[in-house]
């Protein structure tokens, strides 16, 4: 097994064989394409030929390695030509009886010495190494799709595969420019363990009606930086595919949040699986098509749409990072604002940030000093929330806890004019039972914003059952003139993003409770094969393990899901006093500033 692996087979020619065989010939690889469809073979030619053409265009390669590069990729009918591979990688359809069919055949055509590689992100390594007269040279070898862009290379090992086997595949990533992380045998591994799980509980969000399918993907992307949108990632994976994945995640955990959502399996019976098939959650102009293309679930501008209420000054309650942000926003676009805190000494230093921000902006060229002097001007400091009596649009901006909130709207409620609507900044507690210490619980809505608030350009619009139609359409309009994109959820645990995001974070600890991979390999797995901007343990250190433990607890209790539970090692760290870069430890230790 300890050869260099210069030629490699690799069975199945569909998107990711494929891009997996374009990688390998570009790295110098003698490949030999192996599919029982002609056309399949072809189009990889096809494929291969038309981005070295792109290569070439941008001078990435000469014509001379474009012509090389083509010369070492040759395509079969039969899996004989594997005969001289050192190494096979299976890249068939994801079932059991297919792969496990592929596995006997080769055995009978490769050296004893070569190694089988299956590209599973799902199916146990175990079970079909269990096929082969060779367990000991059977390993997972999962590439991550687009093969040729994406660094991630999952190196899955069995309890029968031989050590020398992982280490000559290991090396082969890393010649071909990849990152590969270790991991045992289990369905999904690490990445798509995470992954997929999260796209389950997006697509049962979407059956249940409680958001449209524009607006969950607008939420992830806007708010957590994400490069596609969960509903519009299934459709590009393939939605059968997806089921299938979950199946077998299911089948092993047995947990709640891996069982397919029910739409999975309706769209999948009815040959709806995505972008391939021109249908999915969207619709696209083509089967294999990437755009997007309107259909009859596709929001439509009403002509009775309701009038919201006139806005020109708001007043922001709070004293903290969040408050002075959210103030900073609103006078960057123009509204009058009243910074309140518990002191007029609190208050004007929230006010103070916001100069300093200001200032960076205009050190950067993003805004002009007399545009500064101007937002800077609009804003007026107060020590008491008297001063919101004529103001359009309260936003409170304090603590994360249902009591201290319910004792400011009582104060707003007095204090605040008729007519004027009331907003709560809350990521995380029912908006309505803030609503209802309030004599006009019609006014209250829901206002989520992003840290930090200049930047992020989310804000989650929840309603309530009692919000008033012209509540919600001031709340909509006003995000407009701010410049942010609001997506409608309803009123309940977690909203749209967290709902999405904690669960998934929560995951990844009990990943690390089993010790089935480490913070690195599961932070690095969620970056390169993810496209995530940060890996879950950057991100829950940065969020605050405090701030986290107390998101996974609302939504437990709300959900009542076993799933849910914090895990324990959660709890142990927000225990120990590691709530993360506040702290200087976390899961990680950090140097104090």
């Amino acid at each position: 097994m300890d050869t260099p692996l210069s030629t490699i087979a690799v069975v199945g020619l569909g998107t990711m064989g494929t891009g997996i065989a374009e990688v390998l010939a570009r790295a110098g690889r003698e490949v030999i394409g192996i599919d029982i469809s002609e056309a399949a073979a072809r189009q990889a030619v096809a494929s291969l030929e038309a981005s070295t053409a792109r290569a070439v265009r941008r001078e990435r390669i000469t014509e001379q390695e474009r012509r090389d590069v083509l010369a070492r990729f040759r395509t079969f009918s039969d899996l004989q030509a594997a005969a001289d591979a050192e190494l096979v990688i299976e890249v068939v359809p994801e079932t059991y009886e297919i792969k496990q069919q592929v596995f006997r055949e080769l055995d009978a055509v490769v050296s004893p010495t070569a190694i089988l590689a299956t590209g599973t992100n799902a199916l146990s390594v175990t079970r079909l190494a269990a096929e082969s007269r060779h367990p000991e040279r059977v390993l997972g070898l999962h590439f991550f799709n687009p093969a040729p862009a994406m660094k991630l290379v999952e190196v899955v090992s069995s309890v029968l595969t031989a050590p020398p086997a992982v280490e000559c595949v290991t090396r082969l990533a890393r010649e071909l420019g990849k990152e590969p992380v270790a991991v045992g045998d289990r369905p999904g591994f690490v990445a798509d363990g995470l992954l997929f799980g999260y796209l389950n509980q997006a697509a049962a969000m979407y059956e249940a009606h409680y958001a449209s399918r524009e607006d969950i993907d607008a939420a992830m992307k806007l708010g957590c930086g994400l490069p596609m949108g969960p509903l519009a990632l299934l459709d590009l994976i393939g939605i059968d595919t997806a089921r299938t994945v979950l199946e077998a995640m299911y089948a092993a955990s047995h947990d709640r949040l891996h069982a397919p959502a029910p739409v999975l399996g309706q769209l999948s019976e009815a040959g709806l699986t995505g972008r391939k098939t021109g249908r999915g959650f969207y619709t696209y102009d083509a089967p294999g098509g990437q755009s997007v293309v309107p259909d009859a679930l596709t929001p439509q501008e009403s002509a009775d749409r309701v009038a919201g209420r006139e806005v020109s000054s708001v007043g922001v309650a709070g004293s903290g990072t969040m408050a002075s942000g959210i103030a900073e926003v609103f006078a960057k676009a123009g509204f009058t604002v009243v910074l309140a805190a518990r002191s007029l000494q609190k208050a004007d230093t929230a006010r103070a940030r916001i100069g300093t921000s200001l200032e960076r902006s205009v050190a950067k060229g993003r805004l002009t000093a007399e545009a500064r002097d101007e937002t800077l001007a609009r804003i007026t400091a107060a020590g008491s929330l008297d001063a919101f009596a004529d103001v359009d649009l309260a936003v409170e901006a304090v603590a994360e806890d249902l009591e201290v909130k319910q004792q400011l709207f009582t104060m707003l409620d007095k204090v605040c004019r008729p007519g004027a609507v009331l907003a709560t900044t809350t990521s995380s507690l029912p908006v309505v039972a803030i609503a209802k210490v309030t004599s006009r619980p019609e006014d209250v809505v829901g206002m989520h914003f992003f840290n930090p608030a200049p930047a992020m350009k989310l804000v989650e619009v929840v309603r309530t059952v009692l919000t008033a139609n012209d509540v919600h359409a001031t709340v909509r309009e006003v995000c407009a003139k701010v410049r942010k994109h609001p997506v409608d959820c309803g009123d309940r645990a977690g909203f749209i993003v967290n709902a999405l995001l904690f669960p998934y974070l929560n995951n990844a600890i009990k990943m690390v409770e089993e010790h089935y991979a480490t913070l690195d390999d599961i932070d690095a797995a969620m970056k390169l094969g993810g496209g995530y901007p940060m890996g879950p343990f950057e991100l829950l250190d940065v969020v605050g393990l405090d701030v986290s433990l107390a998101i996974e607890k609302v939504l437990h209790n709300e959900f009542r899901d076993p799933g849910l539970a914090p895990a324990p090692l959660l709890e142990h760290l927000v225990a120990a006093g590691c709530l993360g870069r506040k702290t200087g430890r976390g899961f990680r230790e950090y140097a104090r500033r």
